[in-house]
């Protein structure tokens, strides 16, 4: 997720965990914990490839993040000595901010190594867009409101549970969403007589009644979009080859067999004048998929392997708007051609 909802979500942790105790402190370190695990972002890499898939492991590990809590916790109570006799609630607060923005990280598609590194696949349930406003400001008003009743006996505590409990509710919302939204489009395959190896849905930009649904075969994949206030179970699908014949002779390059591990399979090739591109299927909409990688080049109907390079795709504002019409209107995207 996005760092204002992981440092609104640790700051509502810490209120929880210790708000009553220690005050204001619990939601600043809440806060500060909800940022910890994204500070990788940091972290120099030699390529790309290794900064993509890198991302989201050793400091989104379970594993990890126990070993560390010993240590923040111990530097929380030597800064803040008067809460010394509250240390085993300082060591909850902090592992519980961790746990719960490594889960949060968990129901995106993106990928989260959360047993790094006694395992690494990653793990994207994909129920949540990894920003979504109606996520967001529920925790938001609670931590102000904790902010502003920290002394008016329970209230602003209540704002705070109230504010988890509803941001709780839409988590299983997504659940069940993501349940209806492939049900529909498994219906839509079967009647278009279109057979897969593998389905992901996830939802669209900033909200979750738009679900973008893509699955793979060997040679094609295809592309739709499923509102949950769709009337017809018939949507477009649009199919596209995968062109996996591009990377023939780089296949074992590291940067091709991270990504086809990394993306669980969901991905395609295109030759972009000599460019052997990696598409990553899962995030974006084609032809705007938000991680592209080259990783060879092309010549002579032969690929060579080529320094790795990520190639840049933007959404403008109009189709971005013209995507999220398509919540209620059915012919609003794709637009046309």
């Amino acid at each position: 997720m996005d760092p204002v909802t992981q440092i609104a979500l640790g700051a509502s942790i810490g209120e929880l965990t210790l708000g009553r105790r220690v005050g204001r402190r619990a939601l600043l370190w809440g806060g500060v914990c909800g940022a910890i695990p994204d500070l990788d972002v940091l972290v120099p890499f030699s390529n790309a490839v290794e900064t993509f898939t890198y991302h989201r492991s050793a400091t989104h590990s379970y594993l990890m993040m126990a070993a560390v809590t010993p240590l923040i916790a111990w530097l929380i109570v030597k800064i803040h000595t008067d809460t010394r006799q509250h240390w085993r609630r300082w060591l909850l607060l902090v592992y519980a901010t961790f746990a719960t923005h490594i889960l949060l990280d968990s129901l995106t598609v993106y990928g989260t190594q959360v047993f790094w590194p006694l395992a690494s696949t990653p793990v994207g349930w994909s129920t949540i867009f990894i920003i979504d406003p109606l996520y967001t400001l529920p925790l938001l008003v609670g931590i102000l409101g904790a902010l502003m009743w920290t002394t008016d006996g329970n209230r602003g505590h209540r704002w705070n549970n109230v504010a988890l409990t509803l941001g709780t509710a839409y988590l299983l919302w997504g659940i069940g969403a993501k349940h209806y939204i492939e049900s529909m489009a498994r219906h839509s395959l079967a009647q278009a007589g279109i057979h897969y190896e593998q389905l992901l849905s996830t939802p669209a930009p900033f909200n979750s009644l738009l679900w973008r649904v893509i699955t793979v075969s060997e040679t094609e994949s295809t592309e739709s979009f499923y509102s949950v206030l769709d009337d017809a179970h018939e949507v477009p699908i649009a199919r596209r080859p995968r062109q996996l014949d591009l990377l023939a002779g780089i296949e074992s390059e590291w940067p091709v067999k991270r990504l086809a591990w990394f993306s669980k399979g969901f991905f395609s090739v295109r030759n972009d004048n000599g460019d052997v591109v990696v598409s990553d299927l899962r995030m974006g909409a084609h032809p705007f998929y938000a991680f592209q990688f080259k990783v060879g080049e092309r010549s002579s109907e032969q690929t060579h392997a080529a320094p790795v390079e990520q190639i840049a795709s933007e959404w403008r504002a109009e189709q971005l708007e013209s995507m999220l019409r398509r919540i209620w209107t059915p012919t609003a995207w794709p637009p046309p051609g």
